[in-house]
């Protein structure tokens, strides 16, 4: 039986380590050996206990001021990114976090360089950030259309193999700034298979609840599954480093990938070995001195 280090370990994308679709099983849920509602309970508790440690982690980071954290989400529609910060944030003070969903970039957007929408937006020190989707969609959903180049006007720029590769050292050296000047990054990708996001998308027309989900524009997309997978491998290739690592989450089953990416998040914050405040001997003098004029207050 693999250990949670283990697990997560496999997820982890190294930067030594060519990666491979197959590898990722996007169905795994533990070892089949142990009946399914049994792993299905084991990771539930495990989400409730890990959105606990979150809590406190954040209050912890919050009070220490020094570092920000910064999530990002990236997914195939459907893959239930929102659900995840639902589920693994609901424990966390909503003064200490942001989430920001990117869309169609706007024209105000358009008018400055692709990082400029997630920049102005990054957590300040003390705060998690939750990035749903980013400026990896620039060598995502820009690759697979190339076409939407022409739309930020860049002078010169030509979709091809020169531009990713510049887009990926651009990303890189983006994230090892962030990481130097405080901000640890961590990146979750959501793996869902093709199979798994049919049902889903079926699930949304059956139930008129759900219907609100459904873009016709998701169905143009599946179409372009193989070239988002290849996508998706050279940009995660591409980008995973130490400072800012990719993880492959597998995501068939969000019980899985819900636990995993709430732990992986509690370590993350818990391997930056926060301190609360040291307090100066004045402030001790001070602390001592209030209580003692509380308690002379008629009670």
């Amino acid at each position: 039986m693999h250990s949670l280090t283990d697990i997560l370990d496999s997820c982890r994308i190294r930067p030594d380590k060519k990666f491979r679709w197959k590898d990722f099983d996007p169905t795994w849920a533990g070892e089949k050996r142990i009946p399914k509602a049994k792993r299905r309970a084991t990771a539930e508790k495990l989400l409730s206990d890990e959105v606990q440690d979150l809590a406190a982690a954040q209050e912890l980071l919050y009070a220490a001021n020094r570092w920000s954290v910064l999530v990002i989400l990236q997914a195939l529609d459907t893959a239930g990114k929102d659900g995840t910060i639902k589920h693994v944030m609901s424990g966390v003070n909503p003064q200490g976090c942001q989430v920001y969903s990117f869309k169609v970039p706007t024209s105000e957007e358009l008018s400055h360089n692709y990082l400029w929408r997630c920049m102005k937006v990054l957590p300040e020190r003390g705060h998690i950030g939750i990035f749903n989707r980013s400026y990896y969609e620039e060598v995502l959903v820009v690759k697979v259309h190339p076409q939407l180049l022409k739309n930020e006007r860049i002078p010169h720029a030509k979709a091809g193999a020169k531009l990713w590769q510049q887009r990926y050292e651009e990303i890189n050296q983006f994230e090892q700034h962030l990481s130097r000047n405080g901000t640890r990054i961590v990146k979750f990708f959501l793996n869902i298979s093709k199979r798994e996001q049919r049902k889903r998308l079926m699930a949304r027309i059956d139930d008129p609840t759900k219907h609100w989900k459904f873009s016709a524009g998701d169905l143009v997309e599946r179409a372009n599954w193989d070239d988002y997978q290849a996508a998706y491998a050279e940009a995660i290739s591409a980008t995973s480093t130490e400072a800012a690592p990719w993880y492959v989450i597998p995501a068939n089953h969000k019980w899985v990938a819900r636990a995993l990416v709430a732990t992986i998040l509690a370590k993350t914050i818990d391997d930056l070995k926060l301190e609360y405040p040291t307090v100066s001997p004045e402030m001790k003098q001070q602390i001592k001195a209030s209580k003692k004029q509380l308690e002379a207050e008629p009670k």
